[in-house]
């Protein structure tokens, strides 16, 4: 849909959107440069200050995958004429909350009515022209390191069919609350080549991305791989989410499995995450100094010469 369209050359546009990158990167001057990205959705959990907590921290990853720095942020709002109110100023106060932990400032928004909910923000952070992360800086060599757990959309389609337990829930929802903002300054204290945040696409989709916009094939291990609690028995459940469905259509070509790879854990490879962790390309020393200095980061592979596919998923 983007093939086509009229665009402005503009030789301050370091990122733009030709490589599927997390965020726009606009350069201002020599040392400062505008990391820019919107990201909003429907409500994942019954809780309407989680849902805006959620959103929030979903929409801050994008600028953190970047290496950037949130400034400012504006609102967006899809609400129902009879929607209840009160639930609309918790989800408004649950934004707010991981906004005032980023020191991001909110300066506004738009709102309009709609019979489903919607909302989350347009981030604008700051980054230096010569430290952006993109997903098109992956070497051959480096390390892959995560910094959060897989499973998201299984709990969460295994909580809408009322199989799910308290405790895996709330685990998960904890991880999507998580601001990707200390793995980002974690990740900036060494040398990091290439970075994206897992979302929607799952990690295999992402994964992809990078693969794709650096030129190289990225081997994962799948035993490496840490899944959220419960995640692992809802998939072999049936609580498969439509989008990992669409992620595994979509992506599943671009992937070859070597080895007895788990059918449900190479199936949690493709599920659609909100507000997922960092994955990360950077020399073997700083991955190591990385899993070393924070807590939830571990490695799952490595950047290899770009094979047959964008993905190798070994087994061992």
């Amino acid at each position: 849909m983007l093939a086509g369209l009229p665009r402005v050359n503009d030789a301050n546009v370091l990122v733009g959107f030709e490589t599927s990158d997390d965020a726009g990167v606009y350069k201002l001057t020599p040392e400062c440069a505008l990391v820019q990205t919107v990201d909003f959705f429907t409500p994942i959990v019954d809780d309407p200050f989680q849902f805006g907590a959620i959103a929030a921290a979903n929409a801050l990853s994008d600028v953190y995958a970047m290496g950037g720095k949130p400034l400012t942020a504006l609102s967006i709002l899809a609400w129902p004429n009879k929607g209840d109110l009160d639930d609309l100023q918790q989800v408004l106060r649950g934004g707010a909350s991981k906004m005032l932990e980023a020191g991001c400032v909110i300066l506004g928004g738009h709102s309009v009515a709609d019979d489903e909910p919607k909302f989350g923000y347009s981030i604008t952070g700051l980054v230096h022209p010569e430290r952006v992360l993109s997903n098109a800086g992956a070497r051959v060599g480096d390390a892959l390191v995560f910094t959060k757990r897989l499973g998201t959309g299984v709990i969460a389609t295994a909580l809408k069919r009322g199989i799910a337990q308290a405790a895996d829930v709330e685990a998960s929802i904890e991880s999507m609350l998580t601001l990707n903002r200390a793995a980002c300054e974690a990740m900036l204290l060494g040398e990091a080549h290439g970075c994206t945040d897992v979302s929607g696409f799952g990690f295999i989709g992402h994964a992809r991305e990078m693969a794709a916009a650096s030129g190289v094939t990225l081997e994962i291990e799948a035993a490496a791989l840490q899944l959220l609690p419960g995640a692992l028995e809802y998939a072999r459940l049936g609580a498969i989410p439509g989008g990992l469905k669409n992620n595994r259509e979509f992506a599943g070509c671009h992937v070859r499995v070597e080895g007895a790879v788990d059918v449900e854990l190479e199936s949690l490879l493709y599920d659609p995450q909100t507000s997922g962790g960092l994955l990360i390309s950077m020399p073997e020393a700083d991955a190591a100094a990385m899993v070393e200095r924070f807590a939830g980061a571990y490695r799952v592979g490595r950047v290899v010469e770009r094979g047959s596919h964008a993905i190798c998923v070994n087994a061992a």
